[in-house]
Formats: C-alpha cells, sequence, structure tokens
C-alpha cells in the first residue's frame, strides 16, 4: 500500500490514541521527518490519528483527527500505531488491521500480555509486522535483544525492575524511612504514580510485563494470569529497616526463570513467572536503581549476564521506543522484508509459585522464654525448610525473632509459615519477605 512520489517511496501510518505518549511520537514525527526519511528509505506520512476528543488536541493539526477509528484503521494506510491502552477497542482494532496486511506498532503490555497469540496469528497470516518495544521498561532496548540478538542463545533467567512507580516508592521508603501511604502520596504529587495507582502497587502492571519477557526469553506462551503477582501495598518500614539490618534493600521484581520440569515436560524444563517484593544484597546492581527507573538482567549461556538500564516511563522514553519500532517497521515496507514473528516452539509448561524454589525472610513477634526457639525450629525441620540465619532480641516479656531460610519449595515455605502462627509461643508473625540474591 505504500506510495511513491517522484519515485520516493512513501509509508502511510494510523496512529490510535493521542495522550502523553501519542503527542511526544506526533511531536517527533514532525519534527525529525527528515532524519526518519534518511534512515527508513522512504518518508513516513502521518495519516490520521484517532481520539475520542478532538477538541483536547489543539496543538494537533484538526485535519489530523478523527473520532473513527475503525475507519482510520480501514483506510489506505501501511502501519497502525497503538498508544491507547487496555484491551478493547484496542484487540479489535489491531486485529482488523493486521489480517489486512497492515503492520502494527503498540505499546499495550495488557493487550499482549492476553492476547499476543492471537495478534501474531493474524499478523502471519497476512504477512504482517507486529513491533511491541515500548510495551517492556519504556525507552529501554530488552524486547529486540531478546527476539534478536540473542536468538542464537539459551536464556535462563529474566529479572528485574520493570515498574517505575513501585521502584520510586520502594526508593523513598528505604531513603526516608516513611511509610508506604505518604511516600505513595508524594509519588503521585510528583507525577510517577497514576490517579488509580492500582495496576502499579498491586503487581499488574509488572505481571503484564514480566508474561510479555517470559513469552520471548523462553519461547513459550505465557500469559498475565500464568504470573505469582504480590504488589507492595503490604511493604512497612519495618520490613524496610529489617532488610538494612541484613545488608539489603527491598525491591519489586518480576522474575522469569527456567526450572527443572519433571516429568510433565518432555524437556525436563518448566517456566516459573512471578512478581513480588524481594529483599536483594545492597551490592547487587538493581538494589543501585532509584527513583522511576527500570533495570532488567538477562542470564544466557553463551553471553553470560547483561543488564539493561534506563528510564522505564514517561512520554519521551516511550516515545523514543515507539519511534524504534515504527523505523523498523517502515523499513521492512520499503525493502519487502518482516520481522521476527511469534516464537512458542518450546511450549514449556509453567510451573506454579507453590513449586517454586525461594527463600524466606520471616519476623516473628514470639513469648521470650527458653524453649522458643527450639519450638519454633522444629516446625522448619517438620517441613523440609532449612534455616540459614536467625536474630533474636528480648523485649521485656517478649522477643523479636527473625529468620531467613535456605531454598526450598514456596508451598513448603508457605505451610511452615501457617504453622509456626499457631504455636502458643508465636504471638505474631509480622512480615513475610522472599529473599533473592546470593545465600549467606
Amino acid at each position: 500500500m505504500d506510495s511513491r512520489v517522484g519515485g520516493v517511496v512513501s509509508i502511510k501510518v494510523a496512529m490510535l490514541g493521542c495522550g502523553t505518549v501519542g503527542a511526544e511520537v506526533v511531536r517527533l514525527l514532525h519534527e525529525q521527518a527528515g532524519d526518519l526519511a534518511a534512515r527508513v528509505g522512504g518518508s513516513i506520512e502521518l495519516a490520521g490519528i484517532a481520539v475520542r476528543r478532538p477538541n483536547r488536541h489543539p496543538d494537533v493539526p484538526a485535519d489530523l483527527l478523527t473520532t473513527d477509528a475503525a475507519g482510520l484503521v480501514a483506510s489506505d494506510v501501511d502501519i497502525v500505531v497503538e498508544v491507547i491502552g487496555g484491551i478493547e477497542p484496542a484487540r479489535s482494532l489491531l486485529t482488523d488491521a493486521l489480517r489486512a496486511g497492515k503492520s502494527v506498532v503498540t505499546a499495550n503490555k495488557a493487550l499482549l500480555a492476553e492476547h499476543a497469540a492471537d495478534l501474531f496469528a493474524a499478523a502471519g497470516s497476512a504477512g504482517a509486522d507486529l513491533y511491541f518495544e515500548a510495551a517492556v521498561a519504556g525507552a529501554i532496548p530488552l524486547l529486540r535483544p531478546l527476539r534478536e540478538s540473542l536468538a542464537g542463545d539459551r536464556i535462563t533467567r529474566v529479572m528485574g525492575i520493570v515498574n517505575g512507580t513501585t521502584n520510586y516508592v520502594l526508593s523513598e521508603m528505604d531513603a526516608s524511612g516513611a511509610g508506604y501511604a505518604e511516600t505513595l502520596d508524594e509519588a503521585s504529587r510528583l507525577g510517577y504514580a497514576e490517579a488509580d495507582p492500582t495496576a502499579d502497587v498491586e503487581g499488574y502492571d509488572a505481571a503484564s510485563k514480566a508474561a510479555i519477557l517470559a513469552s520471548i526469553a523462553f519461547h513459550t506462551r505465557v500469559t498475565a494470569a500464568d504470573v505469582y503477582r504480590e504488589g507492595i501495598t503490604a511493604v512497612t518500614p519495618a520490613d524496610i529497616a529489617a532488610a538494612r539490618t541484613l545488608g539489603r534493600t527491598i525491591k519489586l521484581l518480576a522474575i522469569c526463570e527456567r526450572v527443572n520440569g519433571g516429568p510433565d515436560s518432555a524437556a525436563g524444563e518448566a517456566v516459573a513467572v512471578r512478581v513480588h517484593p524481594a529483599m536483594i544484597p545492597r551490592g547487587h546492581p538493581l538494589a543501585t536503581v532509584g527513583g522511576a527507573f527500570n533495570a532488567v538482567f538477562v542470564e544466557a549461556d553463551a553471553a553470560g549476564s547483561l543488564m539493561f538500564y534506563g528510564q522505564g516511563a514517561g512520554g519521551s522514553p516511550t516515545a523514543s521506543a515507539v519511534l524504534g519500532d515504527l523505523v523498523a517497521v517502515a523499513r521492512n515496507k520499503v525493502v519487502g522484508g518482516r520481522g521476527p514473528g511469534e516464537s512458542s516452539y518450546a511450549a514449556l509448561p509453567v510451573r506454579p509459585i507453590a513449586q517454586v524454589d525461594t527463600r524466606y525472610h520471616i519476623s516473628l513477634d514470639v513469648a521470650d522464654r527458653p524453649g522458643v526457639l527450639a519450638s519454633v525450629a522444629t516446625v522448619f525441620a517438620e517441613h523440609g525448610v532449612s534455616i540459614a540465619a536467625v536474630r533474636q532480641q528480648g523485649r521485656s516479656a517478649d522477643a523479636s525473632l527473625v529468620i531467613v531460610t535456605h531454598s526450598a519449595p514456596d508451598a513448603a515455605l508457605r505451610s511452615t509459615v501457617d504453622k509456626i502462627a499457631g504455636l502458643a509461643v508465636v504471638h505474631e508473625v509480622v512480615s513475610v519477605m522472599r529473599v533473592e540474591g546470593e545465600e549467606p
């Protein structure tokens, strides 16, 4: 569908949405038109922008704006850029575009985490491209290295900070000792948190991104429903202080890894994907990632350990990733090529969190009398959980007991905590936090 004017290829682009990211994409398309054309090998023409309320976009030429998103997608365009978010109408619009042979660039993590297989199928049947670098970690080049640069390697683990809001909150709690609620209020005031921060602080945003990362890294279809998820709303200043005592800090981590699959996998492997707060050593590179920044570690057999770091959200960083995809797709249109499609050949089973080996930091309020530690230790032994470190501090008739475990199946650790909570000598299980990083 690309047109030629004076022998020069013109790629027509339709954009769905013109919020913070979309407006920045429009600005950059106009300001960098010459450079982008040189990189693509043809001009990029913005054919139209679908929005709900055209009067809210006074800086955009009125002749580009339309409320008919379906009509714009069906028009004579080559590429559809989607930055509206959510499942519908994005899913229907992008499926229609792909089926019509129009390539798609999207930043929609929620849609990809639920319906990537359907979108890839539509793209594959029509020979169209589906690019989505902006869906995970904003401006950080992460997905394309996983899809292309490391395509000849075997990735074993992807772990990182993929949500800027929660990282800002936890970083500030660690730096100031403030509580969760007041720190979240500050994040909202500074623009780091949405008016409704639920998707961020409850881990839904990170879980969607983890599903995308795991799908690409392990050549296996993983949806958001497959991801174990915990948010940061229960993290307290006491948890932060306890982590500091151990030389650690707390981060909300997305962890995607290959694990021993057992008899349910022909390859003897499975995939485990989880999002939860965890204590990590202060010497770990992820511990120094502050504010709203993102960072992701990738471990591969041949390449070893790689770290990707940068701004994970915001209009300009995300627009940078969208434009990078747009240039790549436009190049493919010019030369008649295609980018990578879905790679799900491995089809590894997804291991539930209960069967995944993790480590716990457990803080207890207990009676301060002889035999308490022995009673607690007996419960650990009964569940086959080994204790790595213990710290006990007396307070009048009560005591604080902190236990860090060695690795064990999460179900065994959880059962241990439940049993301990019922002991007469235990007044309260104050907190339970997973631990990542080197074992003591």
